[in-house]
């Protein structure tokens, strides 16, 4: 038998209005829902009609969701507004706690939508025109968060007035990754070196019996940097998050290289080269097509050595490798690349978000192939560490260590 289509109390002959609401709070949950989506739902809402729960679902999903992050976010507003009893029970429960989320009870991005959609519901009225149905209870506290509190705040918890705020944080960062010597000289006459190719010419443009003396120093230059982000299912909202961040340093400075990598290895650097980040984003989400899968880390960054090291990382680049360290081929030659990617630039560091957990240790067989052959190992899951990453990177480069005293280091700064 059919599922039918239970609409709000004043949902009688108020098709159009009920689903201007409905296009009202998708937006206010943080997905880009404009006039010209509003006017295809209608009509696609039309079409349909109001037989069969289904039909209008995905009716509607076809034409007011184009990314695959939107769709959690569309199911739930739409369960709750459409009033689907089973998704608001499930809705209703209380948010797990971090051991609780740590121990695989409940995955993360389902609580944060969640808070998301009921901030949503709240501002734009749940109670919407009529009855409010009592079984619905939604924890929508929401707080605004100070500066401190905000930078301290995991991605993964983000309500989406905070993920906004986040964003802008973001775009203000910079990296003043620390200036190292090049091979290459330039004339200075406070310099320590005797430029004899300069004084010569001096010379000979004179045309005097004496050679006067010019003087050269070195040239000083930001190395290369390069990223390499995971972008599997496991990594969720961190890797949309730390876009932005890659957008950011990527106007900020040149000779960036950004590269996203799932099964497969996906150069996105001239991508995110557009001033705005909106099209910017549009146009990295064109270009991926194995977001939030699997994670093959041994061969994608066995792609990144054969392909594009030679090119990229020359002149003594720094690379941040972006990723939970979850390899789904069981870190099959992961070991190997590793240690070529180490021995191919100035300074590897790993970005790990699994790194807030207290408890957290390198079991799985990707993060012990990975440990050996890293100068930096730091947790990347709110603004705080990101600020630290800048202040890592702005300080000269230590002696590499081993990976038992780097995982002791690894300890302090996830505490």
């Amino acid at each position: 038998m059919p599922t039918r289509v239970t609409p709000s109390p004043d949902a009688n002959g108020k098709l159009l209005e009920n689903l201007l609401f409905f296009a009202r709070t998708l937006r206010a949950a943080g997905l880009p829902v404009g006039p010209g989506k509003v006017l295809a739902a209608v009509e696609a809402a039309r079409i349909v009609g109001l037989t069969r729960r289904d039909d209008l679902y995905w009716a509607l999903h076809a034409v007011l969701v184009n990314r695959r992050d939107q769709r959690e976010i569309f199911d739930q507003v739409f369960h709750v507004f459409w009033r689907s009893p089973q998704s608001l029970e499930r809705m209703s429960d209380p948010p797990l706690s971090d051991a609780q989320l740590a121990a695989g009870r409940l995955p993360t991005d389902a609580v944060e939508l969640n808070r998301r959609v009921a901030e949503a519901l709240r501002a734009c009225g749940v109670e919407h025109g009529g009855q409010q149905d009592h079984r619905i209870e939604i924890d929508a506290a929401y707080t605004s968060s100070g500066r401190e509190a905000l930078n301290a705040l995991d991605f993964e918890k983000m309500s989406a007035a905070e993920m906004v705020e986040a964003k802008k944080a973001i775009e203000r960062m910079s990296l003043p990754i620390l200036e190292v010597p090049t091979r290459r000289f330039r004339s200075d006459p406070a310099g320590r070196r005797t430029d004899l190719r300069a004084a010569m010419r001096a010379a000979l443009r004179a045309g005097s019996d004496t050679i006067p003396l010019k003087w050269k120093r070195r040239r000083w230059r930001h190395p290369p940097l390069v990223v390499l982000c995971d972008i599997s299912g496991s990594m969720g909202r961190y890797s949309r998050m730390l876009l932005y961040f890659l957008h950011a340093i990527t106007n900020d400075r040149d000779r960036v290289h950004s590269f996203l990598f799932g099964t497969r290895l996906t150069n996105i650097t001239r991508s995110l080269r557009h001033r705005d980040v909106d099209v910017a984003m549009d146009k990295v989400t064109a270009a991926v097509f194995d977001w939030s899968g699997g994670t093959r880390i041994g061969a994608c960054l066995r792609e990144f050595n054969v392909t594009w090291s030679r090119r990229v990382l020359s002149q003594g680049a720094v690379v941040l490798l972006i990723t939970d360290g979850l390899d789904r081929e069981n870190a099959r030659g992961l070991e190997r690349e590793m240690e070529r990617l180490h021995k191919s630039c100035r300074r590897l560091i790993w970005l790990n978000p699994l790194l807030r957990y207290e408890g957290y240790e390198p079991k799985s067989l990707g993060a012990k192939a990975m440990m050996p052959h890293l100068d930096e190992f730091r947790p990347a899951h709110n603004l705080a560490s990101l600020a630290e990453l800048a202040e890592v990177l702005s300080r000269s480069m230590a002696r590499r260590q081993g990976g038992a005293a780097l995982w002791r280091g690894a300890l302090k700064v996830g505490a």
